[in-house]
């Protein structure tokens, strides 16, 4: 299977040109997340969530989006939004852009926050089709510090090389950060004929089953290895995770 990166650029290049791809740079900001005591249970009318499809490329990364919403709402997750590189594809959503991603992570509301994301990605980012650029993890940073501060986060970044974004800049005792394969490897299933990425597809068999973040993490990622194994795909996307101390045992909505 090609690698996420290679589907990206081949739709890019052109005569062996390469393409321009800006990465955008975090503003100065003054806040930072402060210390809260362990959590381990929010209501799910209280958690705010923000959906990205970052690319039309393959339509694996809408279905992931849809797919997820569908759960949410039906967890009772009633402040969610969509945002995709074919908003046409995505009801009630917008246009996955940097600056829109950016203020739907950054508005705030809510008493717990989770970020998902799936697209294309390499070592500096993950890839926004609508204005070829990569977001970084100093400025998804900066967008969950200013809308999330302190109470408990979820990120989950269904990309190639997304390990990148569990740095010691992102790792905060609020947060919970997944990712669908360590910073040196690709992901896999995001071709014109694959309904999920196999990182969301094993996420969402898992939704239902599982009670905390961190179980569903685990089990996501036992998925994922054992689809790999039987596909034959090498190497192995290796899937991470970070939990801080605060949210040890935070429940997904609605358990």
């Amino acid at each position: 299977m090609l690698l996420r990166v290679a589907a990206v650029l081949a739709g890019l290049f052109v005569a062996g040109c390469e393409p321009t791809m800006t990465v955008d740079a975090p503003s100065p900001v003054g806040q930072t997340a402060t210390l809260v005591a362990p959590t381990q249970n929010v209501p799910a009318n209280r958690w705010r969530a923000v959906l990205v499809a970052g690319d039309n490329s393959s339509p694996a990364f809408d279905n992931g989006i849809e797919s997820l919403r569908e759960r949410l709402t039906a967890a009772g997750v009633r402040d969610i939004k969509l945002l995709s590189a074919d908003p046409g594809r995505v009801a009630g959503g917008q246009l996955a852009s940097s600056i829109n991603v950016r203020h739907a992570v950054g508005s705030g509301g809510g008493e717990a926050c989770l970020a998902f994301v799936t697209s294309h990605g390499e070592e500096r980012g993950f890839f926004l089709r609508v204005d070829r650029r990569l977001f970084g993890p100093a400025l998804l940073d900066q967008a969950l510090t200013e809308g999330c501060g302190a109470v408990p986060t979820v990120v989950v970044v269904s990309a190639c090389h997304s390990g990148t974004f569990i740095d010691n800049q992102m790792r905060k005792p609020n947060r919970v950060i997944l990712t669908a394969a360590a910073t040196d490897r690709t992901s896999f299933g995001c071709g014109s004929d694959d309904e999920f990425t196999y990182y969301d597809r094993c996420l969402l068999q898992q939704f239902d089953e599982a009670t905390t973040w961190r179980g569903l993490a685990l089990a996501t990622r036992s998925c994922v290895e054992g689809l790999e194994r039987r596909l034959g795909v090498r190497p192995p996307s290796m899937p991470q995770l970070f939990v801080g101390a605060a949210v040890a045992d935070l429940r997904l909505p609605g358990r």
